[in-house]
């Protein structure tokens, strides 16, 4: 359990790390990057944006937005050395034409503000004041989650779609539509991916919710978050007929947590009328809570959202 523990603090700490600067150099494509993008929701964050070598004016592209964007793309700037390694596996599924053509927009993560920005609001706000005032107290070891006791998820929700989607859509050659325009992260970035397409299912047709941190805080114990956000979900999820949601999980370090409230989500998305056709959830046995993990496996949730079929 101490072993467990201390790679819990070390992994979660250094995720949300101030962003640096420093401007990621893909193997595949190339990426025209936005440092300190303004914004009158939530503090500037650098954007990364990813396109394949062969980009051109003369096609549109879908549009996938990814959360810790400052994880994505160069491995040789991030704090652990690790990186999903969007731009090998986007540029290898649009060689081998798996995928319709896209591109992917990296949105760097706030630094100490990461929680705050990525737990879904309106769960935490529907449960009574002692208890909100409780979770927003809460600490992973010597660590705040939430360094001014608020959240911040509608208004990063905002600043993507009022803000930063616009300047994508005019900025690059893009399909506007919601059939084209996804969202996907992992652990809190697959709670605000998750988030994002229940708050506006008219602009966001598809999310990829990877090794997704159910419990929000970092216990499971008397910790009245996750009902509410399964109450939330049997209220909020959007129309399968028009939605695809991927989810998959490990049961290593913090995704040993999962298991058991998967199982819940997947409950409810069978209520709610989804079917393989627009849902998936896959189980990795062994998988672990980091970058290489998910790095392994990325290539099944973009063909999942994005595949031509």
């Amino acid at each position: 359990m101490k072993v467990f523990t201390a790679a819990l603090l070390l992994l979660c700490s250094a995720m949300s790390e101030p962003a640096m600067a420093q401007l990621p150099v893909p193997y595949i494509g190339y990426i025209k990057g936005y440092e300190n993008f303004p914004s009158a929701y939530v503090e500037p964050r650098n954007i990364d944006v990813w396109l394949p070598d062969d980009y051109s004016t003369d096609k549109k592209y879908a549009v996938l937005y990814m959360h810790d964007g400052q994880m994505l793309y160069d491995s040789s700037i991030t704090w652990n050395k690790q990186e999903w390694g969007v731009d090998e596996t986007v540029g290898l599924l649009l060689a081998e034409n798996k995928i319709r053509d896209c591109i992917v927009v990296g949105i760097w993560n706030s630094g100490k503000n990461r929680h705050a920005d990525y737990l879904p609001q309106k769960p935490l706000e529907s449960l009574p004041k002692a208890q909100q005032d409780t979770l927003l107290q809460a600490r992973r070891g010597n660590i705040i989650l939430f360094h001014q006791k608020k959240l911040y998820a509608d208004n990063y929700l905002r600043f993507i779609v009022t803000e930063l989607k616009p300047f994508i859509d005019s900025a690059f050659s893009t399909h506007k539509e919601r059939q084209h325009t996804f969202i996907a992260g992992s652990s809190m970035g697959g709670l605000i991916s998750l988030y994002a397409i229940c708050e506006y299912p008219e602009v966001f047709g598809g999310a990829a919710c990877i090794s997704t941190h159910w419990p929000g805080i970092f216990t499971v114990e008397n910790n009245p978050y996750t009902t509410a956000l399964f109450g939330y979900l049997k209220k909020n999820l959007p129309a399968p007929a028009t939605h695809k949601i991927y989810f998959d999980y490990g049961n290593k370090t913090l995704d040993s947590l999962y298991p058991p409230l998967q199982r819940r989500a997947d409950a409810l998305m069978l209520q709610k009328g989804y079917t393989r056709k627009n849902w998936v959830t896959r189980f990795f046995d062994g998988d672990d809570h980091s970058e290489d993990a998910w790095r392994s496996r990325l290539h099944i949730p973009i063909e999942f959202l994005l595949g031509k079929r």
